[in-house]
């Protein structure tokens, strides 16, 4: 069960095996960095350090999402939550800037639930929003960083993540990984596409044109 877990079945080897050399020294050597952050975030907007929330992954498979935490719980009169904008904190906006709230995803990558390179992990209620060909995002593991993000971020339209996306599942190699990790550095030092638009975060998807 454990190496099935960590070795997902349909998963091919050899991309297990290069998020794994990458992932555990990658680890090892920002472990520091971690540790500071998580610290900073606490003195800054307390506890919880970590956001987490269940995503739906390789074949649909639930798992638990992990980042560190960017905004606050800020509620209304009435008890609920505040527009994204209104509970973004300025550490939170350059954690964003530089994705580095994305760093704790790493030990997703370690457990086999994710990997460096891949569509992006969204929201479990828009499984059942996504055409026939868009739901093929989910044959393949779940990235960090994927070609959609080096193709625009969340600037794009999501019929056009969506089509990047299922680009990758159809291209994939691991020479494409490789591409796709070193152009993402340049797109985080250039703060690319990191919102659409009028939006702080991306905006909620709400079926594709396919289906009306």
């Amino acid at each position: 069960m454990m190496r099935s877990k960590f070795f997902p079945p349909g998963v091919p080897i050899r991309k297990r095996l290069f998020d794994l050399a990458l992932t555990i020294p990658g680890l090892l050597v920002i472990s520091p960095m971690l540790l500071i952050l998580s610290f900073w975030i606490k003195i800054k907007m307390g506890s919880p350090i970590f956001f987490q929330q269940v995503r739906p992954g390789y074949r649909n498979e639930p798992f638990s999402i992990t980042k560190f935490r960017t905004m606050k719980e800020k509620f209304d009169a009435e008890g609920n939550l505040l527009p994204d904008e209104n509970r973004l904190t300025a550490l939170g906006k350059t954690l964003r800037a530089l994705s580095i709230d994305e760093l704790p995803e790493l030990f997703n990558v370690l457990r086999g639930e994710m990997s460096l390179v891949g569509p992006r992990p969204l929201l479990v209620k828009y499984l059942e929003l996504y055409s026939a060909d868009q739901a093929r995002r989910h044959t393949v593991l779940p990235g960090i960083t994927g070609w959609a993000q080096v193709n625009g971020r969340n600037a794009l339209t999501w019929e056009d993540k969506f089509d990047y996306d299922v680009w990758y599942v159809d291209h994939w190699s691991l020479w494409l990984d490789i591409k796709i990790l070193f152009l993402t550095a340049f797109v985080v030092l250039r703060r690319r596409g990191i919102s659409q638009p009028g939006h702080t975060s991306a905006e909620e998807f709400r079926g594709s044109r396919d289906n009306g």
